[in-house]
């Protein structure tokens, strides 16, 4: 009986004090093989009660075995289907730790910890969706995790440093709150602690800990590295968690409206994506700038909110709860406003033909204007060249066009250098060779850079990552006769972000993203051969002017993006589009990126409900039967300009293109026309509301030239054009 009253004793109180699932399953396996034993006591010698030991301890690490392996492993069929599971660490049969050890840089009197924050994005993906959250709402993620932490973590007996801003101290943990999030823990004595900016003994430390009541949250515990591999699931588990509530829980999380949907699905998927998209450089530095921005404004206004909410009583009538209610509501749509933004940036697609909106005013460099002496300067740029290219040059360049007295020579090694150091009216030409550049190519004053020669005899490539390859805003800059080779750019090969670029016989070799025009830029494209692009060939903001004459745009994901925003502000751009070909794209040749109806209702919704189309057109017919003193707004008019008068005449105008290669230019047309004469009403509409009776000519100067012929689309992957509603 004393054999059978220690085997209840070990059982009963593990499970009462919450061990952990497989520690409990072991437990209970412990007492039927107690009971076993204890059958055949009265049967048996001493040597055989040894055996009989022997054999129980046998039974119950095949348990543990068992039971680890149906909580931390998929079946072997998935591993098959999958065969990086992302659970080797949890694996028994491994002997040893699968971590790294990280070792400590400073005080080394600290010991060294397990190395868990380089975890890749499939790792962490699979720890959230297939252990720590599942398909949970939002309402239940507090629930799973402690679910989760009570399966994993070891409940008591291991080191681990506590770390906070102020220091960092050796603890051991003696119990865990699961659903408090919060470990019980004793210092380890003697003190051994790392402080930063204070002194800190064993007794101010007991002290420190008296107050907290010996819990301290299990986000700021790192578990001491041990060679074993007992402690490798509790040092995942604390990463997993503390990587969770500081990049991808939000304050507001709690109060969204959405709880019925899949919490992983809607938001830790498409934040963990950005993050390390953040970390592997694919978002442009502007755009990772402004998301944290407005990251810290929402949960500014978030706090603001909540204090506000807080402080108004229920039951209360009085003036002050009524001016606070309405503050309130204020804030609200600031707020969701902001988690608008957010979203829009958080989601892969949004973020790509959406988000990049909000980093359109970036600027690399200024302008520095002219020479104070007003003299003008020629960059030749050549690594190294021979006496016949000189010659060359004087002949065919310098000479008939640069030889006045305000005109100076200077020669550069490399591109980059021969354009930092130009000023407004400088001419840099390069000369044939390939030229490697490891940064961006800013171009802030009106120059012109030309190439001497063919565009495969002038190459510069670029070879390091950046936001971009060439960002272009100056007043009136040209580029001529170069090719680009891009690399790992994350916002384009060419940006323009404002004034006026005009490109002529030019080869742009992409490999992330293409051409973009930005808002209020203008560019014109002329001869050029642009390709492999894994967005879009060009990318046309609302509110640019691009024109396109005789360029092919191939082997892209899309041929060429055009981008309209819910903002009834922004103006449709300014295409004129003649004598390109659009071909062997993955996607369309030409996609219009736009709001669907309900999108721009509800964009509009925090402010006034926004009419129907089909109301605004009532509204408009009866307006044009009152006369004068009404609004007037013209319908875009579509405008096809006469090649032989005002374009060249490329080589698709010598032979008759069947119709099928140009069916696209119609559609194209129609679509753009339709979706500014819509922006139009709404906006008629707005200003209908503000009073506005009469508009200014300027204030509504959303005519939109269109001029798109005679371009043929062969072999796009889903046709010549398609429309893409958000």
């Amino acid at each position: 009986m004393a054999e059978e009253d220690g085997c209840s004793s070990m059982t009963e109180p593990q499970l009462e004090a919450g061990e952990t699932a497989a520690d409990g399953m072991i437990s209970i396996a412990d007492s039927i093989s107690c009971e076993s034993g204890q059958n055949k006591t009265d049967k048996v010698d001493l040597e055989s009660n040894v055996e009989l030991e022997e054999d129980v301890r046998d039974f119950n690490w095949r348990q543990e075995d068992v039971v680890r392996q149906e909580l931390f492993q998929n079946e072997e069929e998935d591993d098959d289907d999958d065969g990086d599971s992302g659970t080797a660490y949890f694996n028994p049969d491994m002997a040893g730790t699968r971590l790294q050890r990280a070792e400590r840089i400073g005080d080394a009197s600290l010991p060294d910890t397990f190395q868990t924050n380089e975890l890749l994005y499939y790792e962490r993906f699979k720890a959230y969706q297939d252990y720590m959250l599942g398909d949970c709402k939002t309402s239940e993620v507090k629930a799973f995790t402690a679910d989760y932490l009570e399966k994993v973590l070891e409940p008591c007996d291991w080191q681990a440093q506590w770390c906070t801003d102020v220091f960092d101290v050796l603890v051991e943990v003696v119990d865990v709150n699961y659903k408090a999030l919060k470990a019980q823990v004793k210092l380890v004595v003697p003190l051994q602690c790392e402080t930063r900016g204070c002194e800190l003994t064993e007794e101010a430390m007991n002290i420190l800990l008296e107050a907290t009541l010996h819990k301290v949250p299990l986000q700021e515990l790192r578990v001491v590295f041990d060679e074993s591999g007992d402690f490798d699931q509790t040092a995942l588990a604390l990463e997993h968690l503390r990587f969770f509530y500081k990049h991808i829980w939000r304050q507001w999380d709690d109060e969204d409206e959405d709880d019925d949907f899949d919490y992983f699905v809607r938001c830790v998927e498409p934040r963990l994506r950005l993050f390390y998209d953040i970390l592997e450089d694919r978002v442009p530095a502007g755009l990772v700038a402004e998301y944290y921005s407005l990251l810290a404004r929402c949960s500014q206004k978030f706090q603001e909110f909540s204090s506000l909410r807080n402080g108004i009583s229920s039951d209360s009538e009085s003036e002050l709860d009524n001016v606070s209610m309405v503050e309130g509501l204020r804030m609200y749509e600031q707020m969701e406003a902001l988690k608008r933004k957010l979203r829009i940036i958080e989601n892969p697609l949004l973020r790509y033909v959406l988000g990049y909106k909000v980093n359109s005013g970036q600027q690399s460099c200024r302008a520095k204007g002219p020479r104070a002496s007003g003299g003008r300067m020629v960059h030749v740029v050549s690594v190294s060249t021979t006496v016949s290219q000189l010659q060359s040059l004087m002949a065919d360049k310098l000479g008939p066009k640069f030889s006045g007295e305000e005109f100076e020579v200077q020669f550069h090694s490399e591109p980059l250098l021969a354009v930092s150091a130009c000023y407004e009216g400088d001419v840099v030409i390069v000369l044939p060779g390939h030229y490697n550049v490891t940064s961006s190519i800013s171009i802030p004053d009106s120059i012109s850079v030309e190439g001497f020669g063919l565009p495969d005899e002038v190459v510069i490539e670029k070879k390091n990552k950046g936001d971009s390859f060439v960002e272009s805003t100056g007043a009136d800059v040209k580029i001529s006769n170069v090719k680009f080779i891009q690399h790992d750019a994350i916002e384009g090969i060419l940006c323009v972000r404002q004034g006026k670029l005009e490109m002529e016989n030019c080869v742009l070799q992409c490999e992330t993203t293409g051409v973009i025009v930005r808002t209020s830029a203008h560019l014109t494209m002329n001869m050029c051969d642009l390709y492999g692009s894994k967005g879009a060939g060009v990318e046309i903001y609302p509110g640019s002017v691009c024109s396109m004459v005789g360029n092919g745009i191939h082997h892209c994901k899309e041929g060429i993006l055009i981008k309209d925003f819910a903002d009834e502000m922004d103006t449709m751009p300014k295409i004129t589009m003649v004598n390109n070909v659009i071909h062997n794209n993955e996607g369309y040749g030409v996609i219009l990126v736009k709001p669907s109806d309900a999108t721009a209702a509800q964009g509009e919704a925090a402010q006034e409900d926004t009419p129907s189309d089909e109301q605004l057109d009532k509204e408009e017919g009866k307006e044009e039967m009152k006369g004068e003193g009404t609004l007037q707004v013209d319908v875009p008019v579509i405008v096809v300009d006469d090649c032989s008068v005002k374009e060249p005449v490329s080589y698709s105008s010598c032979y008759v293109v069947p119709p099928e290669f140009t069916e696209g230019n119609d559609a194209i047309k129609r679509e753009l026309v339709a979706t500014s004469a819509k922006k139009q009403r709404r906006q008629k509409s707005r200003l209908k509301e503000l009073g506005v009776t009469q508009a200014d000519d300027n204030l509504l100067s959303q005519e939109m030239f269109v001029s798109i012929q005679d371009n043929q689309f062969r072999r796009n992957g889903m046709g010549s054009f398609g429309t893409f509603l958000y």
